[in-house]
């Protein structure tokens, strides 16, 4: 008969844990050793002038990272401060609006005595403008460029920002008379003329500056046609003809209430002789 080797089980299992426990010191010691080097604070010039190289470079979301680690290194430093705009600006570039709104805004919450707080709320309305689509959707961003340029204006009138948030707001208004006079234009093609003159209407009402306000007019000439509402209609194109009186718009008009025997006539009492007036 072979000899058999037996095995002592609580002397194995000691052996075991033994080894297990070494095993864990060896890592742990080994993790020691291999840990990265402990962070260095780098200075503050080099960092900002980092960013900015990135920055003219093209590197935009790079420069935009930078930036913050300026602020992250030196938090209570001027720098610090001027990174924060800074990196609003690169992230603009980068075309990542929603960032540079949420950095710009960030900004002026935090330095809203700043020399670059009328920058920050340019800024903010550039990012929404340039965020303006056609007339054939929503028009939300439009919106919210218009009230940003606004409070742009409102807030620092004597500066180079306001002077060409006012140009900026002329174009705005004007995308949004056109994304009325669309909707118009679809509700008439339909024969839902009522709802047709209330989308004109708000055209005449608060858009009056705009290049749509003749076509607007001539439009209400032919809505209130289809109706019956022949004063309305005069009035429309007496408006028209008075205001604009070599214009295309006019002329068709003209040649509709003429075509049925009506000439333009200004019905004072009028809701678009009110409104024509308020502007004077």
């Amino acid at each position: 008969m072979k000899n058999r080797l037996r095995f002592n089980v609580p002397h194995c299992r000691t052996i075991i844990h033994r080894a297990v426990l070494c095993l864990v010191v060896l890592t742990l010691s080994a993790c020691e050793t291999t840990d990265e080097p402990e962070f260095v604070e780098r200075p503050v010039e080099d960092l900002y002038n980092e960013a900015m190289d990135l920055l003219f470079s093209g590197f935009y979301h790079g420069a935009a990272r930078a930036f913050d680690e300026v602020e992250r290194q030196h938090p209570y430093s001027v720098w610090a401060t001027k990174a924060q705009i800074m990196s609003a600006y690169a992230q603009y570039e980068d075309n990542a609006y929603d960032e540079a709104i949420i950095a710009a805004k960030r900004f002026i919450d935090l330095h809203p005595g700043s020399d670059d707080a009328p920058y920050a709320y340019y800024l903010v309305s550039l990012c929404y403008y340039e965020q303006i689509s056609d007339v054939g959707r929503d028009q939300e961003m439009t919106a919210l460029a218009l009230e940003s340029l606004d409070a742009v204006v409102r807030r620092f009138p004597t500066t180079a920002y306001a002077r060409d948030a006012k140009l900026k707001i002329d174009l705005t208004r004007d995308h949004l008379a056109g994304k009325e006079m669309a909707v118009g234009r679809y509700y008439q093609s339909r024969g839902q003329y009522v709802a047709a003159i209330n989308r004109f209407r708000n055209v005449i009402e608060s858009y009056q500056t705009t290049t749509h306000v003749p076509e607007a007019l001539h439009r209400l000439t032919e809505s209130y046609l289809a109706l019956g509402v022949t004063e309305e209609a005069q009035t429309a194109a007496a408006v028209l003809g008075h205001n604009y009186p070599g214009n295309e718009w006019y002329q068709d008009s003209y040649g509709l209430l003429t075509g049925q025997n009506l000439q333009p006539s200004e019905d004072e009492e009028s809701w678009i002789s009110r409104a024509w007036s308020s502007l004077f």
